[in-house]
């Protein structure tokens, strides 16, 4: 949305309106603009949950700055219970993902067990906070 659009829809003229989407960035409320791509359009049509048990807590630190890192790993949550991780991987199809489980996602430190579960549709995706 353009900010014209916006402020239109706000009830406020374009010059305070982007006073205040600046005071929003600024102060950290809004943290940045995404595009959306397609994964599928950019050979990306393989996506993979991937529940991750780490043997113990001493290579927690290590697991997240590691997962950081890596482009493949889109979303990473740090869970209550078991398992302790749940990463959202991307991959171009099967083989590919297999690839990057044999050698990225196994030697990753402190990992015990993974548990993988492919994504068949995405019904949702990129939503909005409910505000």
């Amino acid at each position: 949305m353009t900010a014209t659009a916006l402020a239109e829809d706000v009830g406020l003229t374009v010059a305070p309106c982007h006073r205040r989407l600046r005071e929003l960035e600024n102060s950290g409320v809004i943290r940045g603009y995404r595009v959306d791509v397609d994964p599928v359009k950019v050979g990306l049509g393989f996506e993979a949950l991937v529940f991750v048990t780490l043997r113990d807590r001493s290579t927690m630190k290590d697991f997240e700055q590691e997962v950081g890192r890596i482009g493949q790993i889109i979303d990473a949550q740090r869970l209550f219970g078991e398992p302790d991780f749940l990463l959202r991987v991307m991959a171009a199809d099967l083989p590919a993902y297999q690839r990057f489980y044999d050698d990225v996602l196994v030697v990753l430190p402190g990992v015990e067990k993974l548990t993988s579960t492919i994504v068949m549709k995405n019904l949702k995706s990129g939503g909005r906070l409910p505000i």
